[in-house]
């Protein structure tokens, strides 16, 4: 019997005694290992966070990203495997494009969940390969629905939130913000509020170097842009809350 309870372990395609696709179960424990990342849904926008944090001090980190623009109004943080996000993220950018080209519209930050879900869905049915180590929060603007924040995980599940968090510290960062959040919070508060979760469960001294946040807010144009935060806006905001 425990032969065959292994070989569960290794076939993605087979379900165990218990109903479960224990492969997923891996993929949902590689997430669970990542840095923290959340993501918060303000009146006036939505801001994701997360901490970044170079396994060796040799690693240049302003060459590395965990927070990537996928459309001028779309953007997205991970946690898990680095390697996995890129690809799920080449694919985001792909079909906001096409989306883009064909409609002449920006796509809708629920369309983009939803393609995002059905390519990690595919990987969790088909022989020789295995399902992504990883999840995303997308933040989003459309005109349809407004300010918007999706998870999508390795099953191909996929989700609307007001906010949320993925990654290591998950369940703490979710308690926190069920006690802080607020339907009327302003995207400045929803910031400050993102910074004091992560604080909340940092390993050391949280700088503008280990943590990154992108914002989707409105320029002075009134157009929904999603940007990055420099490592300078991100000083200012920890000066802040400190």
């Amino acid at each position: 019997p425990s032969l065959v309870m292994g070989d569960y372990n290794f076939g993605l395609t087979t379900f165990n005694a218990q109903g479960k696709l224990t492969q997923l179960d891996y993929s949902l424990k590689a997430v669970s290992n990542g840095d923290s990342s959340l993501g918060i849904v303000a009146k006036n926008g939505v801001v994701i966070a997360t901490e970044k944090k170079p396994h060796s001090p040799l690693i240049d980190a302003d060459d590395w990203n965990k927070v990537y623009p996928i459309a001028q109004h779309l953007g997205c943080v991970y946690s898990g495997i680095g390697g996995d996000a890129r690809l799920l993220v080449r694919r985001a950018r792909k079909y906001a494009e096409v989306y883009r080209m064909k409609y002449n519209e920006c796509e809708p930050t629920t369309e983009a969940a939803r393609s995002l879900g059905d390519v990690a869905q595919d990987f969790t049915q088909q022989p020789g390969v295995r399902p992504f180590g990883v999840s995303l929060l997308l933040a989003g603007h459309d005109s349809q629905k407004g300010c918007q924040l999706y998870q999508v995980d390795p099953s191909g599940a996929w989700w609307a939130w007001k906010a949320s968090a993925i990654g290591k510290n998950m369940t703490n960062a979710k308690n926190f913000l069920e006690k802080r959040y607020s339907d009327d919070m302003e995207l400045e508060d929803a910031i400050h509020t993102a910074l004091l979760t992560l604080k909340e469960g940092f390993d050391g001294d949280m700088t503008a170097q280990n943590i990154q946040l992108g914002v989707v807010r409105q320029n002075k144009e009134g157009i929904w842009n999603f940007e990055v935060l420099s490592v300078g806006e991100v000083q200012d905001y920890l000066d802040q809350v400190a």
